[in-house]
């Protein structure tokens, strides 16, 4: 692990993971992979609390990790990970809660999403896993719909104003950015060590838009897709043999 980005969701981690990737860190995990790929580590976490030893397990190979549930747990991975650098991302209180809610909106909205976690094997295995993401935010969903609903504005306020203010107190200062996209390269690659690219700084997930995104560039993403797609050939066999034997008994 060489970046532990600790900022929240919609605090601009999506273009830090882009920026990431254009500084030469290719192996980065964000929400999607810990939800493929590292699940029922993260389970095992929630229920029994991480270990140095399981953390190093997960994550001795990842270059960078961003997002839910990480960036609540940025403590222990930089005790598992005493070089990793620690980057929070900064934001305006008041530009980041309606932009946290239209998040969650569009997270709901989304019909491919809502089949992959509520119709897939995948999906449903994961429910537990979703559920402690969604508490860990401010947020609370439940099967069969998985709808999450946001619990209550002033909490996730002071959530958000609390987590910014243990990372900036609690951080070792030699290892800690403080960093708001809008701070382009310099300052993250001087933080880095590492040469500013001859490319502009990138904005990603402006609009909440980036599951869609996800659907096309994601591996982690595609894998779902594929399953839901085997899945809904198997609903479809199913329902066309039960249809089959329902004429057929009669």
């Amino acid at each position: 692990m060489k970046v532990i980005v600790a900022g929240l969701p919609k605090t601009g981690t999506k273009t830090m993971n882009c920026a990431l990737h254009f500084l030469g860190y290719n192996r980065l995990y964000d929400y999607p992979e810990n939800s493929y790929f590292l699940h029922k580590q993260w389970m095992k976490i929630f229920k029994e609390g991480p270990t140095v030893d399981l953390l190093r397990q997960m994550y001795d190979d990842v270059d960078a990790i961003f997002d839910t549930p990480a960036c609540f747990y940025w403590e222990e991975l930089a005790e598992a990970f005493p070089e990793a650098k620690i980057i929070l991302m900064d934001r305006d209180e008041d530009q980041w809660y309606p932009s946290f809610v239209k998040q969650i909106n569009a997270v709901n909205s989304s019909l491919v999403l809502r089949l992959i976690q509520n119709f897939t094997l995948m999906g449903i295995s994961r429910l537990n896993y979703r559920w402690h993401c969604f508490a860990l935010c401010g947020g609370r969903s439940c099967w069969p719909f998985d709808q999450v609903t946001l619990l209550n504005e002033n909490s996730i306020r002071r959530m958000f104003r609390q987590h910014n203010l243990y990372v900036k107190e609690r951080a070792p200062k030699n290892r800690l950015l403080v960093y708001k996209p809008s701070d382009g390269w310099d300052p993250l690659c001087k933080f880095l060590n590492v040469d500013v690219p001859e490319v502009p700084f990138p904005h990603k997930n402006k609009g909440a838009e980036m599951f869609e995104e996800y659907r096309k560039t994601n591996e982690s993403v595609k894998a779902f897709e594929r399953h839901l797609v085997m899945c809904m050939f198997f609903y479809a066999a199913l329902v066309a043999f039960l249809v089959y034997k329902i004429f057929t008994w009669f």
